[in-house]
């Protein structure tokens, strides 16, 4: 019986998890115009290598991210952004005192002169190796940002007083079941010490060529994404797969760690996306909810019947979603994605640690 339940369990997970990696929902994309905070002048830049959760319009118009209803709060209509509104790379750069570093693709766009705020080279999808998604991984991502560095786009002096934001692993880990069984515990705990293996490579790689601060992202609560709490109506977080992310963070803690004590000229610092989410997500043990959502963990933004999700349509251009009333009380936007709102709390819950090592 119980692995029948895990069987379910993991047939439900996996359609779910369509949205990541199929993300073609329309028959049409939107250009978006990027409006940005308010900002002081100066000559830190940052530079993103990341998953849907830092990407501000890499993935072509495709994807699910340049359809409606996504960018409903942030700009107004869809900009490439795997949500309602802002996401994680746009809190950050508000913190630096800057715009949102343009997109890699954009870079040779009307506003690819624009660049004294560095440049983003995340895609929706990828992870640190390949996975289902046919965009480039996190070495492909370097790769990018060191062919600007050779035509001298940013130099050397640029990166003295640069951050980078390294956002990736959770692709990583949806690619692993969607091929293999969630009980494999050794499959899990061989896969987690070649991703972070394989992170270490690619933040050598950074330091190298000259990054001072690198801040990279605990893997979040999976079993408490929506296209994971759903079989339980939105009432429980899955605590197989936040087992795996614990375990994933516990070792990219003592390997960061280890790195730091070699390395004295550069730093590496952990944002806590795993105790963020948390801490928003649950208040005194329990999930906390709202006048609208039972729990926080239910999404905005879903699909009518369990074959379509946030953006679908049909043939006739029907839309095959359902938005809730109020994103802005919600933390999730679709099954996968925190809104606006929800980034704004992983943001607070964060600003400590932002403080404390950018200065």
């Amino acid at each position: 019986m119980e692995k029948r339940t895990h069987f379910l369990f993991l047939v439900l997970f996996l359609l779910l998890t369509a949205i990541i990696f199929t993300a073609v929902l329309a028959k049409k994309g939107r250009n978006g115009h990027h409006h940005h905070h308010h900002h002081h002048p100066g000559s830190v830049k940052l530079f993103v290598f990341g998953d849907s959760y830092a990407d501000t319009g890499n993935w072509g118009k495709s994807a699910a991210s340049w359809n409606e209803p996504y960018g409903l709060t942030y700009p107004g209509k869809p900009a490439g952004r795997f949500s309602d509104g802002r996401v994680l790379t746009d809190f950050l750069a508000s913190h630096l005192g800057m715009k949102s570093p343009i997109p890699f693709e954009m870079r040779k766009s009307e506003n690819g002169s624009n660049l004294q705020h560095g440049m983003n080279f995340a895609y929706g999808g990828t992870g640190v190796f390949n996975t289902m998604a046919n965009e480039p991984n996190m070495t492909v991502q370097i790769n990018n940002f060191q062919q600007q560095l050779e035509e001298n786009v940013f130099t050397k002096h640029d990166l003295n007083s640069s951050i980078a934001l390294v956002s990736l692993a959770g692709n990583d880990y949806l690619t692993y079941i969607m091929k293999n069984d969630i009980n494999n515990v050794q499959g899990l705990q061989d896969l987690t010490k070649n991703i972070i293996q394989q992170l270490l490579i690619n933040m050598k790689r950074l330091q190298a060529v000259g990054i001072k601060k690198i801040a990279v992202t605990t893997v979040e609560p999976m079993g408490c994404l929506p296209n994971a709490a759903v079989v339980s109506s939105y009432q429980n977080c899955s605590e197989i797969f936040n087992a795996a992310a614990k375990y994933h963070n516990e070792a990219l803690v003592n390997e960061v760690q280890k790195l730091n004590n070699e390395n004295k000229d550069s730093v590496i610092f952990l944002l806590d996306l795993y105790a963020a989410f948390m801490s928003t997500l649950t208040k005194n043990g329990k999930l906390s909810g709202n006048s609208e959502m039972k729990t926080l963990l239910q999404p905005c933004c879903v699909g009518l019947e369990q074959k379509y999700f946030c953006g679908s349509i049909d043939d006739s251009g029907a839309k095959k979603y359902s938005v809730c009333k109020h994103p802005e009380l919600s933390f999730f936007w679709d099954d996968i994605h925190p809104s606006e709102n929800g980034w704004k709390a992983v943001y607070y819950a964060l600003r400590s640690t932002l403080d404390e090592k950018i200065r």
